[in-house]
């Protein structure tokens, strides 16, 4: 089974009503505000799976900072869910600066059946995802539904990019720290984060995240495959495309490419996933 851990899709009215989106949302304008950045349907997404061999994708949010652009965006992924439930699974946008607001949307596609929170965009959004007790009540609602939090992830070195954002390693230590029962996946190789897995206090502190690969031919050499492996584990890393911005097939073809084992090949594109959806 192959699952792609790192998807976007979006409703049509998006498409149609970009630059309206564009003004309402700094994150929303810092992604998609080129005509030629694709807005992907689950029509789309689907049609991609088929053409390149892929059996589930994880269709992820964006970081809104608007709560109201959230709960739109998050009814159009769960009708994506429910339509093709076999095939996407779903995470929801929350801003957290919404307070009761966002808990209660939480809750809302918990039981709508989305089965995590991302990508979070504390830069764009405005908050310190650090803080422990600000943290505390979106935490103990993912808790409490088994859900998984992924954050957007960036490099505090290496070249700028659109999107990037300042999500750092730094950042991230400290939330993961905060949580240690909390399950975690890290977007984009963690900005690096795995690389401090050389550090017991770090590895131990690692114990429930995992690092996906989206994007990852824009940002690294495909021997970091290896190297994250050895430093943080096999078992941490999933396959994740970013698409529509990389093809899905790009980093199938990458990981079935590697000098690796076969059997972590085969984890890497899908069964540490599976284990960690509970597929």
């Amino acid at each position: 089974m192959i699952i792609d851990f790192h998807t976007h899709i979006f409703p049509s009215q998006i498409e149609e009503k970009r630059d309206e989106y564009i003004k309402r949302d700094p994150c929303f304008k810092e992604l998609y505000s080129n005509p030629k950045a694709k807005l992907p349907s689950a029509e789309d997404l689907i049609n991609s799976m088929d053409e390149d061999g892929i059996d589930v994708s994880v269709a992820l949010n964006v970081g809104w900072s608007d709560h109201d652009l959230g709960v739109e965006t998050n009814d159009y992924i769960i009708d994506a869910v429910a339509r093709y439930p076999k095939r996407i699974v779903g995470f929801c946008a929350i801003q957290p600066l919404a307070d009761d607001k966002a808990i209660a949307e939480l809750e809302r596609c918990a039981k709508g059946g989305l089965k995590g929170i991302g990508e979070l965009r504390p830069d764009t959004q405005g908050y310190d995802m650090g803080d422990a007790q600000f943290m505390t009540p979106i935490a103990e609602i993912a808790q409490k539904y088994d859900m998984i939090v992924l954050p957007h992830s960036s490099e505090p070195v290496g070249h700028i990019y659109d999107g990037k954002g300042d999500i750092t390693p730094k950042m991230l230590y400290r939330f993961i720290s905060n949580f240690p029962g909390l399950k975690i996946v890290c977007a984009h190789w963690g900005g690096g984060l795995p690389f401090y897995a050389l550090m017991p206090e770090v590895k131990k502190a690692l114990a429930n995240t995992y690092f996906d690969t989206a994007a990852s031919p824009y940002l690294y050499k495909n021997d970091i495959f290896a190297t994250v492996g050895q430093v943080a584990g096999d078992n941490k890393i999933l396959f994740g495309s970013d698409f529509p911005l990389i093809k899905q097939r790009r980093i199938v073809k990458d990981v079935q490419s590697l000098n690796l084992p076969d059997q972590t090949k085969k984890a890497i594109l899908g069964e540490n996933a599976r284990a960690l959806l509970k597929l």
